[in-house]
């Protein structure tokens, strides 16, 4: 199957047993809801392969990463997640995480002229939820603006299906092929241009952490390529160190700046940029 359903399927509306639900994401192969039911309120992922087009090579992955996102998570210790197999692929849901992304809050920092210095508070609660992530001896994979919701209470790092560091079932698995290309670290876009995959690493988070609050605070992504330019293109940028000349204001701009070091040895680890923060 390469198009999206509309529907839940039974085994999920028969976990939840909703009295609301709503589409919120519908993309090529994976869709999200926001469901209530008399056990609270859960996102739930529908994952389905993407079939190949001209301008893409198929993508059999998608239909695995649900269910491997929530075995990472049971392995984490987070409770109320579930998951399995569907006709199409496969689903998961956990507790739904309200509040905006770091992209969307600090869009009053990117609009002023000239750009203000964010909340560093904001920053520190993003570092944070990725520290308790690499103090269990994981690394994300996929960070990103749009996977740090600030909550009240509390900052959330969602979306941990590329997520490596500890055993997940093997009919789940598959090989890690980079991310975003707007966040990826150097060593990891060099490995993919080489072999077609990498190995996720915190050192490598902590450079897409550096990459998400530059672009989250100022708009412009970390690496100059054309806007329209393909992967391969983008990756031999990021590959070649091919900075833009742009610094978040204030003092982030300079941990920043380290967070986006070349070498990752030369790059801070997310407990020294917590300290830096705080």
């Amino acid at each position: 199957m390469s198009g999206s359903t509309t529907e839940l399927p039974i085994v999920v509306l028969n976990a939840l047993m909703p009295t609301s639900q709503r589409l919120v994401i519908n993309r090529r192969g994976s869709s999200v809801w926001d469901v209530e039911g008399e056990r609270g309120r859960y996102a739930v992922k529908l994952g389905y392969p993407i079939e190949a087009t001209p301008e893409w090579p198929a993508q059999p992955w998608t239909a695995l990463a649900p269910a491997r996102e929530g075995a990472v998570l049971n392995r984490l210790g987070f409770e109320e997640i579930g998951y399995g197999e569907w006709e199409h692929g496969t689903w998961n849901f956990q507790p739904w995480r309200e509040g905006p992304d770091l992209y969307s809050l600090w869009e009053p920092c990117r609009r002023a002229e000239p750009p203000f210095e964010p909340h560093a508070s904001v920053a520190l609660g993003c570092v944070e939820a990725l520290t308790e992530l690499h103090a269990k001896g994981w690394a994300h994979g996929d960070v990103q603006p749009a996977h740090f919701i600030i909550a009240p209470e509390r900052t959330h790092l969602i979306d941990l299906a590329l997520a490596h560091g500890g055993r997940v079932p093997e009919r789940y698995d598959f090989p890690f092929r980079g991310c975003l290309v707007h966040y990826e670290a150097p060593e990891i876009s060099r490995s993919v241009l080489a072999t077609g995959q990498a190995e996720p690493t915190q050192e490598a988070d902590v450079y897409a952490l550096g990459a998400s609050l530059l672009i989250s605070a100022t708009g412009w992504r970390a690496v100059e390529y054309p806007d329209d330019a393909p992967r391969p293109v983008q990756r031999e940028a990021v590959a070649n160190g091919k900075r833009r000349p742009v610094k978040a204001p204030g003092e982030l701009g300079e941990l920043i700046e380290a967070m986006l070091s070349y070498a990752p040895e030369d790059r801070p680890t997310i407990y020294e940029v917590g300290k830096a923060l705080s």
